[in-house]
């Protein structure tokens, strides 16, 4: 079972994202979220998906959209870091991404399918690596990030946008 990384093994920017995850079996818990997305997205109209709480605010569809980047970038770092790979790995502007995404061009249904792809993915990545990896520290957006903590990260931003989705788009 992977143990809750120190503060000392990822940015302080994304304390409130691991803080979110509870405690137990992170594949379980990572597992678990696939299911409560799946059933919420299924759910939803690609009307409902387009709204936006507020002007200037992304729509539903676009947090999505945005969840589903996310998770491949951080998994990407995840791979690297978990290998040994010392290269510095860039930021990314996640405002920039959604902007080129036109997420609102494809179905919920299309999304949820990529979505379900990339969390596979991740869930195969991270039963796959060997127990060694998870302490291995890399650089990511000019900061120390372990292979441990970007599980945590992965996990917990998730649940931050899964809790915005229905306190801001679903009330």
């Amino acid at each position: 079972m992977l143990k809750r990384p120190s503060v000392e093994d990822y940015p302080e920017y994304y304390r409130g994202y691991v803080g979110l995850v509870p405690e137990g079996d992170l594949v379980c818990i990572i597992e678990e979220q696939q299911k409560v997305i799946e059933e919420l997205i299924s759910s939803l109209s690609d009307i409902q998906a387009n709204h936006r709480y507020a002007p200037g605010k992304w729509s539903l569809k676009e947090v999505f959209g945005h969840m589903i980047d996310a998770e491949r970038i951080m998994s990407y770092r995840l791979l690297r870091i978990a290998r040994g790979d010392q290269t510095p790995l860039a930021g990314f502007n996640e405002d920039f991404f959604v902007e080129n995404a036109d997420f609102y061009k494809r179905s919920m249904t299309d999304l949820l399918e990529e979505y379900m792809t990339v969390r596979q993915s991740t869930l195969a990545l991270v039963r796959g690596l060997p127990e060694e990896s998870w302490d291995r520290k890399g650089i990511a957006n000019e900061k120390v990030t372990s292979a441990s903590a970007l599980v945590y990260i992965i996990a917990g931003h998730e649940l931050h946008h899964l809790n915005i989705m229905k306190d801001r788009y679903l009330e």
